[in-house]
C-alpha cells in the first residue's frame, strides 16, 4: 500500500531538508506527496490578506519547483497553531506521515524536532519523519541502510523497518552504527495504539542519531513498497 505524505514547507532552507526526505519516503513507498505551509492567522485588511495569500501559495510553488514536480498538490493552512493545522490537514486527507526539517540551528547531519514537530510526536495521530540538517544538498541521497532501536519494539515499527531494508537486501543496523540513512522509531510500550508517543530512551536516540528519522504511531506500520513495484 503506497503512503499519502504531507510535508511540511515554509521555504527556509531546513525546510528544502523536509522535501528530501518527502521525496525519498515517496520513492521507498510509491506514495504521493503533498505540500502544505501553515498561516497563522487571517490578515483583516483587504489587501494584506490578498498579499499574504499569494506568498503563500508562491512558497509553495517554489517547493514543487524544487522537487520537479509543479503538479505536487499544495495546501495552505489557517492555523494558529502549526502542529494542529498540520494535523487536521493529514486527518482530512488520511496521511500517513507529516515530513519536517530540523530546526534552523541544528549540526548538519544531525537531527533537532522543531517545536510543531516535537509536538505532534506526543499524541499526534500521524508518523512524524524529521530530516537531517543539509539533506538537501546530498545528491546520492538514499534510504538504503535502516536501523532500528535496540530493546521492545513495537512489531509496527519492526515490520516498517524491516520492509525498508528488504528494498535493499540490507541487514537492519543499530543506531550506533554508521552510515545509516533512516531511524525507524516506535512509540513506547502502553501507549495509545494509533498515537504517537516517545519513550525516554526513543527521545534521546532523535537527539542523537545521525539519521533521517522515522516515528510511528503505535501498532501503525507505514506501508513500503517493493522495488518492482516502485519501478515498474
Amino acid at each position: 500500500m503506497s503512503a499519502n505524505i504531507i510535508i511540511s514547507f515554509d521555504g527556509s532552507e531546513n525546510d528544502h531538508d523536509a522535501l528530501a526526505l518527502g521525496r525519498l519516503l515517496a520513492q521507498s513507498t510509491g506514495g504521493e506527496v503533498a505540500l502544505s505551509y501553515v498561516r497563522h492567522a487571517h490578515e483583516s485588511d483587504a489587501a494584506r490578506e490578498r498579499a499574504a495569500a499569494q506568498d503563500a501559495t508562491a512558497i509553495l510553488e517554489r517547493g514543487a519547483q524544487w522537487l520537479g514536480a509543479p503538479e505536487t498538490e499544495r495546501h495552505v493552512v489557517i492555523n494558529a497553531s502549526t502542529s494542529k493545522g498540520l494535523g487536521q490537514l493529514a486527518q482530512e486527507h488520511a496521511a500517513d506521515v507529516i515530513v519536517f526539517g530540523s530546526d534552523w540551528h541544528t549540526t548538519p547531519g544531525h537531527v533537532q524536532p522543531l517545536q510543531s514537530a516535537s509536538h505532534l510526536l506526543e499524541g499526534g495521530r500521524t508518523a512524524v519523519a524529521i530530516a537531517a540538517a543539509g539533506l538537501r544538498e546530498r545528491k546520492d541521497a538514499q534510504l538504503a541502510h535502516i536501523a532500528l532501536p535496540g530493546g521492545e519494539v513495537d512489531p509496527a515499527a519492526r515490520a516498517t523497518a524491516e520492509a525498508f531494508a528488504g528494498r535493499t537486501g540490507q541487514p537492519l543496523a543499530l543506531p550506533t552504527q554508521e552510515h545509516v540513512d533512516l531511524l525507524v522509531v516506535g512509540s513506547r510500550p502502553g501507549s495509545t495504539e494509533g498515537r504517537v508517543s516517545l519513550s525516554a530512551a526513543a527521545e534521546y536516540l532523535v537527539e542523537t542519531t545521525t539519521a533521517n528519522v522515522l516515528v510511528l504511531a503505535r501498532g501503525t506500520a507505514l506501508g513500503v513498497a517493493t522495488r518492482n513495484s516502485v519501478t515498474a
